[in-house]
């Protein structure tokens, strides 16, 4: 008898990663000492999501190819940038007033600015290839492969420095990046040990999920459903509202802007990872941890609706923007529009395991990393 477990954890947005994340959680929440008391490789796969989040990265970073096209290096360097900005200005207001803990009471407890520079920071990759794909041109599905530089904490470290609050040591700032530019070095030094080690890219991510959810109690956490769907909209709206102008003002149509306003899957992962390089972080992870999956699952729904219509809208306004796309430029008059192709593979673009990468028809089955 053959149980399908993958498939269906790929229909479920972000499965991969929060399905794990929610079994370790659950088993914690009911006994907390379940890995000390199996010890061994069992205690191992409950507290050892540091290892596994550093083989990650040098996996990871290895799928990224330094050479780009001018375009490439424009479109993704921007979008880039422009997201490091908006995470940094929302993180310099919110550490305003929040600081590093998170808020204790009401509607927002539970919310911290470690939470929304985390939400922010990182883009699904697999969604935005996907879209692209289907909505886009190739070349802007490559973009990712620059933008794929935002994986990891170094990004969310960097931004809670610049907005005033706890820093961290430059040789924290360096480990916490050392990994993914180790993957770099080893994945353009041979394009074999890219494949090799990109390969390994999705397998990490169900067990450092679980071992992340195994640190924590879902009674803390019970307001994040509500308050981490209020996260993702709040993502989709800043986050997707500048890409879109930011694409526009560099001579896009927009498409790849809404296309990146969502929260990677891994993006989960990056609290925790903050709080063990600065423990004045620990009180805010836990919950932040929740909120940033949550996050992740709003963003995977809503971004592929908001891109689609958008791209519809374009097919009847403006069809000679979106000539040349994976989806050719339908006469207003013609209802519908045909099938799009899935996403190129793109030889040298990054594709971290998002399975939330929103609806499943819309992740091609090649396009699952991070």
């Amino acid at each position: 008898m053959s149980v399908p477990i993958k498939r269906t954890l790929e229909k479920i947005p972000g499965g991969m990663m929060l399905v794990p994340l929610l079994i370790g959680a659950v088993i914690n929440t009911a006994h907390s000492g379940t890995g000390e008391f199996f010890g061994s490789f069992t205690g191992a796969l409950f507290s050892g999501s540091l290892t596994i989040l550093a083989v990650f990265y040098v996996c990871m970073g290895a799928t990224i190819e330094l050479r780009t096209t001018p375009y490439i290096l424009k479109k993704g360097g921007v979008l880039l940038v422009v997201k490091a900005v908006i995470a940094v200005v929302v993180g310099v207001v919110a550490g305003h007033f929040l600081h590093e803990a998170p808020v204790h009471g009401g509607v927002f407890a539970g919310l911290s600015t470690l939470a929304m520079v985390a939400a922010l920071n990182d883009t699904n990759g697999g969604l935005y290839m996907a879209l692209m794909g289907q909505f886009g041109k190739p070349r802007d599905a490559a973009a990712y492969s620059l933008m794929s530089l935002e994986s990891g904490p170094f990004l969310t470290m960097l931004t809670l420095g610049v907005a005033g609050l706890s820093a961290f040591p430059w040789q924290t700032m360096l480990g916490a990046i050392l990994p993914l530019i180790v993957g770099m070095v080893i994945g353009n030094l041979d394009p074999e040990m890219r494949r090799f080690l990109g390969a390994a890219v999705p397998v990490c991510i169900p067990f450092f999920a679980f071992a992340l959810g195994s640190g924590i109690d879902l009674a803390s956490v019970w307001t994040a459903g509500l308050l981490g769907l209020g996260l993702g909209v709040f993502v989709l709206v800043v986050s997707g509202g500048s890409l879109f102008v930011t694409d526009k003002l560099i001579g896009g149509n927009g498409l790849a802007g809404l296309a990146a306003a969502s929260t990677a899957g891994n993006a989960a992962a990056v609290p925790a990872l903050v709080a063990a390089a600065n423990p004045a972080y620990q009180e805010a992870a836990d919950r932040a941890t929740v909120l940033v999956a949550a996050s992740v699952v709003v963003t995977s729904l809503l971004t592929p609706v908001i891109t689609a219509a958008y791209h519809r809208r374009l097919l009847r306004t403006d069809p000679e923007s979106v000539r040349g796309t994976g989806t050719p430029a339908t006469p207003p008059d013609t209802p519908g529009t045909p099938d799009a192709p899935a996403a190129p593979d793109t030889p040298g673009v990054g594709t971290r395991e998002d399975t939330a990468a929103g609806p499943a028809a819309l992740a091609p089955e090649g396009n699952t990393h991070r």
